[in-house]
């Protein structure tokens, strides 16, 4: 347990105590809460403002649900109808409770590295994060107590309630690092200060809040700008924007490819593998796939050995993901068979990521609508592509609004319509407007009849597929998170389980939750 006073917070915050605070109230930092529903004996609440509510108005029932104290941004009495009415409730008052949040965490950490040896790990890129960071995970945890963000927590809040769930025997912190604007990713490394850092891809999502590709490089190479001398970092040879980044390190590089060319060690600047790292490439040779999952032979700098991977993830896209997974706990000190026997058992540990189930009555749903963009739709149709096994099965594409993409949404939206129809694709499902040039590009590319379709919205999806769904049918379910459609590829696996019971009910889709802490 790491503990603070009331004072210590005060000060670390750089705030005050609200009137009548006990100074001495001790607060486990593992019992932060910064939704009151989540409050219980003994939480410190964060009074944060937030895209739909403020915080503040929520102190009185994180009260009434067990809080002992407040971190918030100005003092919050007490009701009228309850005991000290008027009274501000136990509050350390700072100028911003998110930025005290980062201050709180910041200290956490340097208290764990004070106790005993930790490694903080950073991942980030436009795509892929979640995956190999629970892979990441994966492979630490039987080497020493390890923690990971739940989900996708990867923002200014997400990234201290993960440091809050850390304890001072913590071995190995991984940290996933997401960014909505420059400057970010470089205030949550100030914060955890990473050992290790990895650098997955560059992409256009959220293109539109940063205003184009190179500036998202730009923010995802603060992570290798960051990292100390005596650091690593783990980037991505196969991706042009990422291997630019090896200018920006101080740290040694290691590289993770499938790419011959890797082999010969030859960047665009015309210097060699040795030249910009010195370390060498983690590899992944005879790649190929079976029934979706990647495979691979995999192999490590300064090892002759070649160990076989056969992943539970499906995908081909994944083998980015895999490698640097592979490269970061080659680093952080584990061994190669170790790291590869791991992830030969490891398949997505986090919710609507590829997430593959067999219904009762023979039709698969691919539920991988947690977020989108351009490249993980395309990935996504290849995989669905290579599921209907040559025509053999009837492919469906379900596919919704790829958010943040400013003023190439209506070209990249129409884009994937067009892919789908070059993967052969045999019925592309297009839901909501924002999305509908996907079914527009898909008419333009020689798509005919029913075979691509535009809808309003989930339930009117539901219902074609309702309608038109057989054994043997493979479903696509993908979007951005605040699309929601992740809740239709959960229906449409409720339903036949419904019917088998008896019921004759059809389950409505629930509303799409803010989503606070996940970021690019």
């Amino acid at each position: 347990m790491i503990d603070f006073s009331a004072a210590e917070i005060a000060e670390l915050c750089n705030g005050r105590l609200s009137a009548g605070t006990d100074p001495h109230i001790r607060i486990d930092v593992a019992q932060v809460a910064t939704d009151s529903r989540d409050a219980a004996a003994g939480s410190l609440y964060v009074a944060k403002a937030g895209e739909h509510a403020d915080g503040h108005d929520f102190v009185a029932a994180a009260f009434d649900a067990g809080a002992v104290l407040a971190l918030a941004e100005r003092d919050v009495p007490r009701p009228s109808e309850t005991a000290g009415a008027g009274e501000p409730f136990p509050t350390v008052v700072v100028a911003d409770a998110v930025l005290a949040m980062g201050l709180l965490a910041a200290e956490v950490v340097r208290r764990i590295r004070a106790h005993s040896p930790l490694t903080v790990i950073g991942i980030t890129g436009s795509a892929g994060k979640t995956t190999t960071k629970d892979l990441l995970a994966g492979i630490l945890a039987p080497l020493g107590a390890t923690m990971a963000p739940v989900g996708s927590y990867n923002g200014e809040v997400g990234v201290p309630l993960t440091v809050f769930r850390a304890v001072e025997s913590t071995r190995y912190l991984v940290i996933e690092m997401g960014a909505t604007k420059i400057g970010h990713i470089n205030y949550l490394a100030n914060l955890v200060k990473p050992d290790i850092g990895v650098v997955l891809c560059v992409g256009s999502a959220h293109a539109g809040e940063f205003g184009s590709i190179d500036n998202i490089a730009q923010a995802k190479g603060e992570l290798v700008a960051a990292l100390p001398a005596g650091g690593t970092a783990i980037l991505n040879f196969d991706d042009s924007r990422v291997r630019a980044m090896a200018a920006r390190a101080t740290a040694p590089v290691t590289w993770f490819t499938s790419a011959d060319t890797a082999e010969s060690g030859t960047t665009e600047s015309g210097t060699t593998e040795s030249d910009t790292t010195g370390a060498g490439a983690v590899q992944a040779r005879k790649v190929r796939t079976t029934a979706g999952h990647p495979e691979f032979e995999l192999s490590f700098p300064g090892d002759a050995g070649s160990y076989p991977v056969k992943s539970r993830l499906l995908g081909l896209h994944h083998v980015a993901n895999l490698l640097a997974a592979a490269a970061a706990a080659h680093a952080a000190g584990a061994a190669p068979a170790q790291i590869a026997a791991s992830l030969n058992t490891q398949g997505a540990a986090s919710r609507y990521r590829m997430e593959l189930t067999e219904r009762p009555d023979g039709v698969t749903v691919l539920n991988d609508a947690y977020n989108a963009n351009p490249e993980s739709m395309r990935a996504a149709l290849r995989t669905l592509a290579e599921l209907g096994d040559g025509g053999r099965r009837r492919t469906w594409a379900v596919l919704g609004e790829m958010l943040e993409l400013g003023d190439d949404s209506v070209l990249e939206h129409d884009a994937v319509g067009r892919v789908a129809v070059r993967l052969n694709i045999s019925r592309l499902v297009v839901v909501g407007a924002p999305a509908r040039s996907m079914h527009v590009g898909a008419v333009m590319e020689g798509s005919w009849g029913e075979e691509s379709m535009f809808v309003p919205d989930a339930d009117a999806a539901f219902t074609v597929l309702e309608r038109e769904l057989a054994p043997g049918d493979v479903v696509l379910v993908k979007s951005s998170n605040g699309a929601g459609l992740r809740f239709l590829g959960d229906r449409l696996l409720e339903h036949p389980i419904a019917l088998a019971a008896g019921g004759t009910s059809t389950p409505t889709i629930p509303p799409t939750p803010g989503e606070r802490t996940n970021q690019a």
